[in-house]
Protein backbone atom coordinates (compact mmCIF):
# COMPACT_ATOMS: atom_id res chain seq x y z
CA UNK A 1 0.00 0.00 0.00
CA UNK A 2 1.72 3.41 -1.17
CA UNK A 3 0.41 6.97 -1.23
CA UNK A 4 1.74 8.29 -4.23
CA UNK A 5 2.18 12.34 -4.60
CA UNK A 6 1.74 12.94 -8.30
CA UNK A 7 2.28 16.39 -10.22
CA UNK A 8 -0.49 16.94 -12.79
CA UNK A 9 1.42 19.90 -14.48
CA UNK A 10 0.33 23.08 -15.00
CA UNK A 11 -3.23 22.11 -16.83
CA UNK A 12 -2.33 20.82 -20.47
CA UNK A 13 -3.27 16.99 -19.91
CA UNK A 14 -0.76 16.17 -22.92
CA UNK A 15 2.29 17.77 -19.98
CA UNK A 16 1.18 15.21 -17.68
CA UNK A 17 3.98 12.55 -17.11
CA UNK A 18 3.99 8.53 -18.19
CA UNK A 19 4.02 7.59 -14.60
CA UNK A 20 1.48 9.84 -13.62
CA UNK A 21 -0.67 8.98 -15.80
CA UNK A 22 -0.32 4.86 -15.30
CA UNK A 23 -0.78 5.35 -11.63
CA UNK A 24 -3.87 7.46 -12.01
CA UNK A 25 -4.80 4.49 -14.40
CA UNK A 26 -4.36 1.81 -11.92
CA UNK A 27 -5.35 3.68 -8.66
CA UNK A 28 -8.11 3.02 -5.78
CA UNK A 29 -8.21 5.83 -4.65
CA UNK A 30 -7.64 10.02 -5.51
CA UNK A 31 -7.91 12.84 -3.86
CA UNK A 32 -7.46 15.84 -6.22
CA UNK A 33 -7.02 19.69 -5.76
CA UNK A 34 -8.66 23.00 -7.66
CA UNK A 35 -5.55 23.04 -10.07
CA UNK A 36 -5.53 19.65 -11.26
CA UNK A 37 -7.26 19.85 -14.75
CA UNK A 38 -10.60 17.99 -15.08
CA UNK A 39 -9.69 16.43 -18.16
CA UNK A 40 -6.82 14.85 -16.47
CA UNK A 41 -8.86 13.78 -13.29
CA UNK A 42 -11.30 11.94 -15.90
CA UNK A 43 -8.44 10.00 -16.58
CA UNK A 44 -8.12 8.20 -13.15
CA UNK A 45 -9.35 4.29 -12.79
CA UNK A 46 -13.28 4.96 -13.29
CA UNK A 47 -13.58 2.64 -10.11
CA UNK A 48 -11.39 4.85 -7.85
CA UNK A 49 -12.75 6.48 -4.76
CA UNK A 50 -12.38 10.13 -5.58
CA UNK A 51 -12.32 12.95 -2.81
CA UNK A 52 -11.76 16.23 -3.77
CA UNK A 53 -9.44 18.49 -1.49
CA UNK A 54 -9.14 21.76 -3.40
CA UNK A 55 -8.88 25.32 -1.72
CA UNK A 56 -9.42 28.47 -3.10
CA UNK A 57 -9.81 32.10 -1.39
CA UNK A 58 -12.09 32.12 1.38
CA UNK A 59 -13.34 28.32 0.96
CA UNK A 60 -11.55 25.11 1.76
CA UNK A 61 -12.91 21.77 1.14
CA UNK A 62 -10.62 20.10 3.59
CA UNK A 63 -7.87 21.88 5.55
CA UNK A 64 -4.25 20.52 4.92
CA UNK A 65 -4.16 19.05 8.24
CA UNK A 66 -7.18 17.05 7.56
CA UNK A 67 -5.84 16.41 4.01
CA UNK A 68 -2.94 15.21 5.78
CA UNK A 69 -4.95 12.91 7.90
CA UNK A 70 -7.11 11.68 5.10
CA UNK A 71 -4.08 10.32 3.20
CA UNK A 72 -2.52 8.56 6.21
CA UNK A 73 -6.37 6.97 6.54
CA UNK A 74 -6.62 5.48 2.97
CA UNK A 75 -2.81 4.70 2.75
CA UNK A 76 -3.77 2.20 5.64
CA UNK A 77 -6.46 0.71 3.58
CA UNK A 78 -6.22 1.12 -0.03
CA UNK A 79 -3.56 -0.27 -2.44
CA UNK A 80 -2.69 2.54 -4.81
CA UNK A 81 -3.43 5.97 -3.43
CA UNK A 82 -2.66 9.01 -5.77
CA UNK A 83 -2.74 12.40 -4.18
CA UNK A 84 -3.19 14.31 -7.53
CA UNK A 85 -1.68 18.37 -7.33
CA UNK A 86 -1.09 20.92 -9.79
CA UNK A 87 2.12 21.91 -11.47
CA UNK A 88 4.95 20.18 -8.78
CA UNK A 89 3.99 18.78 -5.15
CA UNK A 90 7.09 20.37 -4.07
CA UNK A 91 7.29 23.68 -5.25
CA UNK A 92 4.86 25.51 -3.56
CA UNK A 93 2.50 22.75 -3.73
CA UNK A 94 2.93 21.86 0.15
CA UNK A 95 3.66 18.17 -0.71
CA UNK A 96 6.51 17.93 1.75
CA UNK A 97 3.95 18.64 4.44
CA UNK A 98 1.99 15.83 3.49
CA UNK A 99 5.19 13.91 3.05
CA UNK A 100 6.19 14.55 6.13
CA UNK A 101 2.33 13.17 7.72
CA UNK A 102 2.69 9.80 5.77
CA UNK A 103 6.43 9.20 7.65
CA UNK A 104 4.97 9.95 10.88
CA UNK A 105 2.85 7.74 10.36
CA UNK A 106 4.95 4.87 8.67
CA UNK A 107 2.95 5.08 5.12
CA UNK A 108 4.57 4.18 2.47
CA UNK A 109 4.97 7.26 -0.22
CA UNK A 110 6.86 8.26 -3.48
CA UNK A 111 6.64 11.52 -5.33
CA UNK A 112 6.02 11.57 -9.19
CA UNK A 113 7.40 15.02 -9.81
CA UNK A 114 5.38 17.04 -12.76
CA UNK A 115 6.34 20.11 -14.60
CA UNK A 116 5.83 23.19 -12.65
CA UNK A 117 3.56 26.41 -13.98
CA UNK A 118 7.03 28.19 -12.95
CA UNK A 119 8.77 27.70 -16.36
CA UNK A 120 6.45 25.84 -18.47
CA UNK A 121 3.22 29.16 -18.39
CA UNK A 122 5.77 31.31 -19.55
CA UNK A 123 6.80 29.22 -22.02
CA UNK A 124 3.27 28.43 -23.39
CA UNK A 125 3.25 32.08 -23.44
CA UNK A 126 6.40 32.37 -25.62
CA UNK A 127 8.46 33.92 -22.68
CA UNK A 128 11.86 31.85 -22.25
CA UNK A 129 12.05 32.51 -18.39
CA UNK A 130 16.49 32.61 -19.18
CA UNK A 131 17.54 33.98 -22.41
CA UNK A 132 21.02 35.07 -23.48
CA UNK A 133 21.92 38.44 -22.95
CA UNK A 134 18.91 39.14 -20.72
CA UNK A 135 18.18 36.94 -18.18
CA UNK A 136 21.07 34.16 -16.49
CA UNK A 137 18.97 33.81 -13.55
CA UNK A 138 15.55 32.63 -12.40
CA UNK A 139 14.14 32.79 -9.28
CA UNK A 140 10.43 31.76 -8.16
CA UNK A 141 8.66 32.57 -5.22
CA UNK A 142 5.39 32.71 -3.62
CA UNK A 143 3.04 35.56 -4.95
CA UNK A 144 0.26 34.52 -1.78
CA UNK A 145 1.64 34.37 2.05
CA UNK A 146 -0.57 33.61 4.51
CA UNK A 147 -2.66 36.90 5.43
CA UNK A 148 -2.30 35.47 8.93
CA UNK A 149 1.40 36.40 9.07
CA UNK A 150 2.84 39.76 11.03
CA UNK A 151 5.11 40.52 8.43
CA UNK A 152 6.30 39.14 4.96
CA UNK A 153 8.86 36.24 5.09
CA UNK A 154 10.21 37.68 1.60
CA UNK A 155 13.49 39.78 1.13
CA UNK A 156 11.80 42.58 -0.79
CA UNK A 157 15.32 44.19 -1.15
CA UNK A 158 16.99 40.98 -2.64
CA UNK A 159 14.35 40.33 -4.91
CA UNK A 160 14.26 43.84 -6.05
CA UNK A 161 17.89 43.58 -7.06
CA UNK A 162 18.13 40.16 -8.24
CA UNK A 163 19.13 39.92 -11.78
CA UNK A 164 16.97 37.89 -14.39
CA UNK A 165 13.71 36.86 -13.80
CA UNK A 166 11.50 36.90 -11.28
CA UNK A 167 8.38 34.53 -11.29
CA UNK A 168 5.50 34.99 -8.88
CA UNK A 169 3.55 31.92 -8.13
CA UNK A 170 -0.64 32.61 -7.57
CA UNK A 171 -1.08 35.45 -5.69
CA UNK A 172 -2.96 37.33 -8.54
CA UNK A 173 -5.26 39.19 -5.37
CA UNK A 174 -2.04 40.61 -4.43
CA UNK A 175 -0.45 42.22 -7.67
CA UNK A 176 -0.71 45.05 -7.17
CA UNK A 177 0.98 45.05 -3.63
CA UNK A 178 3.37 43.16 -4.72
CA UNK A 179 4.33 45.64 -7.61
CA UNK A 180 4.32 48.06 -5.29
CA UNK A 181 6.84 46.74 -2.76
CA UNK A 182 8.96 45.49 -5.48
CA UNK A 183 9.66 49.11 -6.65
CA UNK A 184 10.04 50.53 -3.26
CA UNK A 185 12.74 48.26 -2.75
CA UNK A 186 14.18 49.51 -5.60
CA UNK A 187 12.92 47.46 -8.68
CA UNK A 188 12.61 50.15 -11.73
CA UNK A 189 9.08 50.46 -12.44
CA UNK A 190 9.34 50.30 -16.10
CA UNK A 191 10.44 46.39 -16.01
CA UNK A 192 8.49 44.39 -18.19
CA UNK A 193 5.93 42.32 -16.26
CA UNK A 194 3.62 40.10 -17.46
CA UNK A 195 0.12 38.03 -16.07
CA UNK A 196 -0.19 35.22 -17.47
CA UNK A 197 -4.07 33.11 -16.52
CA UNK A 198 -4.93 30.09 -16.83
CA UNK A 199 -1.79 28.60 -18.56
CA UNK A 200 -1.40 26.21 -20.84
CA UNK A 201 -5.30 25.71 -21.21
CA UNK A 202 -7.35 26.93 -23.90
CA UNK A 203 -8.62 29.93 -22.15
CA UNK A 204 -5.07 31.02 -21.59
CA UNK A 205 -4.78 35.04 -21.19
CA UNK A 206 -1.59 36.47 -21.38
CA UNK A 207 -1.30 40.73 -20.52
CA UNK A 208 1.92 43.03 -20.11
CA UNK A 209 3.09 45.66 -18.95
CA UNK A 210 5.15 47.86 -17.23
CA UNK A 211 5.51 47.08 -13.54
CA UNK A 212 4.00 49.88 -12.33
CA UNK A 213 1.05 49.37 -14.48
CA UNK A 214 0.69 45.47 -14.69
CA UNK A 215 -2.09 45.49 -11.51
CA UNK A 216 -4.30 47.32 -13.93
CA UNK A 217 -3.41 46.06 -17.12
CA UNK A 218 -4.20 42.70 -15.30
CA UNK A 219 -7.27 43.90 -13.78
CA UNK A 220 -10.39 41.39 -13.93
CA UNK A 221 -8.03 38.02 -14.67
CA UNK A 222 -8.78 35.38 -12.52
CA UNK A 223 -6.69 32.43 -10.76
CA UNK A 224 -4.96 30.65 -11.31
CA UNK A 225 -2.51 33.49 -12.75
CA UNK A 226 1.56 33.47 -12.53
CA UNK A 227 3.22 37.47 -12.77
CA UNK A 228 7.01 37.43 -14.16
CA UNK A 229 8.73 40.39 -14.25
CA UNK A 230 12.02 40.99 -16.07
CA UNK A 231 13.49 41.58 -19.04
CA UNK A 232 12.13 37.99 -21.06
CA UNK A 233 8.31 39.53 -20.51
CA UNK A 234 8.77 41.49 -23.50
CA UNK A 235 9.31 38.55 -25.90
CA UNK A 236 5.94 37.64 -25.40
CA UNK A 237 4.79 39.48 -28.32
CA UNK A 238 6.91 38.22 -30.96
CA UNK A 239 7.11 34.29 -29.30
CA UNK A 240 3.69 33.86 -27.88
CA UNK A 241 2.86 31.20 -29.90
CA UNK A 242 0.05 29.42 -28.03
CA UNK A 243 -2.24 31.84 -28.43
CA UNK A 244 -1.79 32.62 -32.15
CA UNK A 245 -3.15 28.95 -33.01
CA UNK A 246 -6.15 29.04 -35.54
CA UNK A 247 -9.24 28.06 -33.12
CA UNK A 248 -7.47 29.77 -30.12
CA UNK A 249 -10.39 31.18 -27.70
CA UNK A 250 -13.15 28.89 -29.69
CA UNK A 251 -15.44 27.23 -27.80
CA UNK A 252 -16.48 23.86 -29.82
CA UNK A 253 -18.95 21.31 -29.25
CA UNK A 254 -18.43 17.84 -30.01
CA UNK A 255 -21.18 15.69 -30.01
CA UNK A 256 -20.24 12.24 -31.73
CA UNK A 257 -20.11 9.12 -29.01
CA UNK A 258 -17.57 9.24 -26.69
CA UNK A 259 -14.72 6.77 -27.77
CA UNK A 260 -14.58 8.44 -31.06
CA UNK A 261 -15.25 12.24 -29.76
CA UNK A 262 -11.56 12.08 -28.02
CA UNK A 263 -9.96 11.85 -31.06
CA UNK A 264 -11.72 14.38 -32.76
CA UNK A 265 -11.50 16.80 -29.36
CA UNK A 266 -7.73 15.98 -29.05
CA UNK A 267 -7.18 17.21 -32.89
CA UNK A 268 -9.34 19.93 -32.29
CA UNK A 269 -7.58 20.96 -28.78
CA UNK A 270 -4.17 20.69 -30.70
CA UNK A 271 -5.31 23.47 -33.00
CA UNK A 272 -6.67 26.02 -29.81
CA UNK A 273 -10.19 25.25 -29.46
CA UNK A 274 -11.93 24.96 -26.21
CA UNK A 275 -13.21 21.97 -26.39
CA UNK A 276 -16.47 20.96 -24.78
CA UNK A 277 -17.24 17.22 -24.96
CA UNK A 278 -20.92 16.59 -25.40
CA UNK A 279 -21.96 12.80 -26.84
CA UNK A 280 -25.72 13.08 -28.24
CA UNK A 281 -25.15 9.25 -28.69
CA UNK A 282 -23.94 6.10 -27.30
CA UNK A 283 -22.89 2.94 -29.34
CA UNK A 284 -24.37 -0.69 -28.24
CA UNK A 285 -23.14 -3.38 -29.58
CA UNK A 286 -25.82 -5.78 -30.50
CA UNK A 287 -25.82 -9.57 -30.38
CA UNK A 288 -25.48 -11.49 -33.61
CA UNK A 289 -24.72 -14.81 -35.14
CA UNK A 290 -21.31 -14.03 -36.87
CA UNK A 291 -21.47 -15.08 -40.64
CA UNK A 292 -19.41 -16.83 -42.66
CA UNK A 293 -17.26 -14.00 -44.48
CA UNK A 294 -16.23 -16.30 -46.80
CA UNK A 295 -19.22 -17.02 -48.71
CA UNK A 296 -19.72 -13.89 -50.04
CA UNK A 297 -18.31 -12.38 -53.08
CA UNK A 298 -18.41 -8.66 -51.59
CA UNK A 299 -18.58 -7.47 -47.65
CA UNK A 300 -19.36 -3.59 -47.39
CA UNK A 301 -18.76 -2.14 -44.18
CA UNK A 302 -20.37 1.06 -43.53
CA UNK A 303 -18.36 2.76 -40.44
CA UNK A 304 -15.59 2.15 -38.36
CA UNK A 305 -17.97 1.12 -35.27
CA UNK A 306 -19.31 -1.33 -38.14
CA UNK A 307 -15.23 -2.94 -38.61
CA UNK A 308 -14.43 -2.96 -34.87
CA UNK A 309 -17.89 -5.44 -34.36
CA UNK A 310 -17.24 -7.46 -37.49
CA UNK A 311 -13.45 -7.92 -38.40
CA UNK A 312 -11.87 -9.17 -35.36
CA UNK A 313 -9.94 -12.81 -35.25
CA UNK A 314 -8.79 -14.04 -38.31
CA UNK A 315 -9.22 -11.91 -41.14
CA UNK A 316 -7.70 -14.00 -43.49
CA UNK A 317 -11.02 -15.60 -43.77
CA UNK A 318 -11.77 -12.36 -46.22
CA UNK A 319 -9.43 -13.64 -48.74
CA UNK A 320 -10.76 -13.66 -52.35
CA UNK A 321 -13.67 -11.66 -51.06
CA UNK A 322 -14.25 -8.07 -52.17
CA UNK A 323 -14.08 -5.73 -49.14
CA UNK A 324 -16.18 -2.38 -49.39
CA UNK A 325 -16.10 0.81 -47.59
CA UNK A 326 -17.93 4.35 -46.98
CA UNK A 327 -15.20 6.43 -46.39
CA UNK A 328 -11.83 7.11 -45.80
CA UNK A 329 -12.30 6.63 -42.30
CA UNK A 330 -14.42 3.29 -42.52
CA UNK A 331 -11.17 1.87 -44.69
CA UNK A 332 -8.18 3.48 -42.30
CA UNK A 333 -10.59 0.99 -39.72
CA UNK A 334 -9.82 -1.76 -41.96
CA UNK A 335 -6.61 -1.21 -43.04
CA UNK A 336 -5.66 -1.61 -39.41
CA UNK A 337 -6.72 -5.08 -39.28
CA UNK A 338 -4.13 -5.22 -41.98
CA UNK A 339 -6.92 -5.67 -44.52
CA UNK A 340 -6.82 -3.10 -47.74
CA UNK A 341 -10.11 -2.38 -48.89
CA UNK A 342 -10.88 -2.97 -52.45
CA UNK A 343 -13.38 -0.49 -53.28
CA UNK A 344 -13.78 2.89 -51.04
CA UNK A 345 -16.41 5.22 -51.74
CA UNK A 346 -15.28 8.86 -52.93
CA UNK A 347 -18.13 10.38 -50.47
CA UNK A 348 -19.19 8.96 -46.80
CA UNK A 349 -22.60 8.24 -47.74
CA UNK A 350 -24.19 4.98 -48.71
CA UNK A 351 -25.06 6.23 -51.93
CA UNK A 352 -21.27 6.78 -53.09
CA UNK A 353 -20.55 2.92 -52.33
CA UNK A 354 -24.06 2.06 -54.69
CA UNK A 355 -22.06 3.49 -57.29
CA UNK A 356 -18.82 2.73 -56.31
CA UNK A 357 -19.41 -1.30 -56.80
CA UNK A 358 -20.92 -0.76 -60.16
CA UNK A 359 -22.41 -3.94 -62.01
CA UNK A 360 -23.29 -6.66 -58.80
CA UNK A 361 -26.05 -8.53 -60.90
CA UNK A 362 -25.89 -11.93 -58.97
CA UNK A 363 -22.82 -11.21 -56.02
CA UNK A 364 -23.73 -12.04 -53.04
CA UNK A 365 -23.81 -9.37 -50.81
CA UNK A 366 -23.21 -8.71 -46.91
CA UNK A 367 -23.71 -4.94 -45.90
CA UNK A 368 -22.43 -4.60 -42.25
CA UNK A 369 -24.34 -1.68 -40.49
CA UNK A 370 -26.30 -0.24 -37.82
CA UNK A 371 -29.57 -0.56 -36.54
CA UNK A 372 -32.15 1.94 -38.04
CA UNK A 373 -29.61 3.48 -40.60
CA UNK A 374 -30.60 4.32 -44.09
CA UNK A 375 -31.51 1.20 -46.01
CA UNK A 376 -29.97 3.08 -49.13
CA UNK A 377 -27.05 0.54 -49.99
CA UNK A 378 -29.08 -2.52 -48.95
CA UNK A 379 -31.26 -1.18 -51.53
CA UNK A 380 -29.63 -0.01 -54.15
CA UNK A 381 -27.43 -3.27 -54.38
CA UNK A 382 -30.85 -5.27 -54.65
CA UNK A 383 -32.38 -2.84 -57.76
CA UNK A 384 -29.00 -3.83 -59.32
CA UNK A 385 -29.58 -7.30 -59.08
CA UNK A 386 -27.11 -8.31 -55.77
CA UNK A 387 -28.45 -10.81 -53.39
CA UNK A 388 -27.73 -9.10 -49.80
CA UNK A 389 -27.85 -10.12 -46.33
CA UNK A 390 -28.26 -7.45 -43.98
CA UNK A 391 -26.25 -7.56 -40.42
CA UNK A 392 -26.93 -5.37 -37.88
CA UNK A 393 -23.81 -4.61 -35.49
CA UNK A 394 -24.85 -2.01 -32.97
CA UNK A 395 -27.27 0.23 -32.31
CA UNK A 396 -27.02 4.14 -31.10
CA UNK A 397 -28.95 5.47 -27.98
CA UNK A 398 -29.49 8.98 -26.89
CA UNK A 399 -27.34 10.54 -23.98
CA UNK A 400 -28.35 13.20 -22.20
CA UNK A 401 -26.96 16.48 -23.37
CA UNK A 402 -26.09 19.94 -21.28
CA UNK A 403 -28.33 22.06 -23.92
CA UNK A 404 -26.64 25.42 -22.07
CA UNK A 405 -22.98 23.94 -23.44
CA UNK A 406 -24.40 23.70 -26.69
CA UNK A 407 -25.91 26.46 -27.01
CA UNK A 408 -23.06 29.37 -25.35
CA UNK A 409 -20.51 27.55 -28.13
CA UNK A 410 -19.07 29.30 -31.08
CA UNK A 411 -19.43 26.43 -33.32
CA UNK A 412 -20.92 23.00 -32.71
CA UNK A 413 -19.77 19.63 -34.88
CA UNK A 414 -22.39 16.92 -35.72
CA UNK A 415 -20.90 13.65 -37.22
CA UNK A 416 -24.24 12.13 -38.19
CA UNK A 417 -28.12 12.22 -38.23
CA UNK A 418 -28.58 10.96 -34.73
CA UNK A 419 -26.35 13.74 -33.43
CA UNK A 420 -28.08 15.45 -34.79
CA UNK A 421 -31.24 14.18 -33.82
CA UNK A 422 -30.38 13.76 -30.45
CA UNK A 423 -29.55 17.08 -29.84
CA UNK A 424 -31.97 19.29 -31.35
CA UNK A 425 -34.56 17.56 -28.85
CA UNK A 426 -32.09 18.71 -25.57
CA UNK A 427 -32.35 21.85 -27.58
CA UNK A 428 -36.45 21.96 -27.47
CA UNK A 429 -37.65 25.56 -27.34
CA UNK A 430 -34.38 27.39 -28.16
CA UNK A 431 -33.24 29.88 -30.45
CA UNK A 432 -31.88 27.38 -32.67
CA UNK A 433 -31.26 30.06 -35.46
CA UNK A 434 -28.27 30.83 -33.12
CA UNK A 435 -26.83 27.78 -33.55
CA UNK A 436 -23.49 27.30 -35.69
CA UNK A 437 -23.39 23.98 -36.81
CA UNK A 438 -20.94 22.41 -38.99
CA UNK A 439 -21.91 18.95 -40.60
CA UNK A 440 -19.65 16.57 -41.26
CA UNK A 441 -21.73 15.63 -44.75
CA UNK A 442 -25.05 15.95 -46.95
CA UNK A 443 -27.14 13.27 -45.32
CA UNK A 444 -26.17 15.12 -41.55
CA UNK A 445 -26.84 18.75 -43.37
CA UNK A 446 -30.36 17.28 -44.35
CA UNK A 447 -31.06 16.29 -41.22
CA UNK A 448 -30.49 19.53 -39.70
CA UNK A 449 -32.57 20.96 -42.16
CA UNK A 450 -35.01 19.16 -41.77
CA UNK A 451 -35.31 20.33 -37.53
CA UNK A 452 -34.76 23.72 -39.32
CA UNK A 453 -31.27 24.92 -38.76
CA UNK A 454 -29.09 25.99 -41.79
CA UNK A 455 -25.39 24.61 -41.48
CA UNK A 456 -22.88 27.24 -41.39
CA UNK A 457 -20.91 24.75 -43.45
CA UNK A 458 -20.67 21.29 -44.33
CA UNK A 459 -17.34 19.20 -44.59
CA UNK A 460 -16.01 18.08 -48.09
CA UNK A 461 -14.03 15.00 -47.78
CA UNK A 462 -17.02 13.80 -45.23
CA UNK A 463 -14.98 12.68 -42.85
CA UNK A 464 -12.79 13.80 -39.62
CA UNK A 465 -10.48 15.34 -41.55
CA UNK A 466 -12.81 17.23 -43.79
CA UNK A 467 -14.22 18.00 -40.35
CA UNK A 468 -11.31 19.71 -39.34
CA UNK A 469 -11.00 21.19 -42.66
CA UNK A 470 -14.82 22.83 -42.16
CA UNK A 471 -14.49 23.60 -38.25
CA UNK A 472 -11.48 25.85 -39.54
CA UNK A 473 -12.95 27.48 -42.64
CA UNK A 474 -16.34 28.34 -40.45
CA UNK A 475 -13.95 29.92 -37.09
CA UNK A 476 -12.97 32.77 -39.60
CA UNK A 477 -16.37 33.32 -41.32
Amino acid sequence: MTVYLVGAGPGDPGLLTLRGRELLERCDALVYDRLADPRIVAMANPSAERIYAGKEAGRHALTQDETNALLVELGGRRACVVRLKGGDPFIFGRGGEEALALEAAGIEWEVVPGISSAYAVPAYAGIPVTQRGMAAQVTVVTGHEDPTKPESDLDWGSLAAAPGTLVFLMGVAALEQNAERLIAAGKPPDTPAAVIASGTRPTQRTVTARLDAIAQAAAGLQPPAITLVGEVASLHERLGWFERRPLFGRRVVVTRARPKASALAARLCELGADVVEAPAIVIEPLAFERPDLASYDIVCLTSANGVDALLVGDVRVLHGVTVAAVGRATAAAIAARGIVADVVAEQAVQESLVEALGDVTGRRVLVATAEGARPVLADGLRQRGAEVDLLHLYRTRRESVDGDAVMAADLVTFTSSSTVTNVLEALTGRDLGRLRAVSIGPVTSGTLREHGVEPLIEADPHDVEGLLEAVLRAAIQ
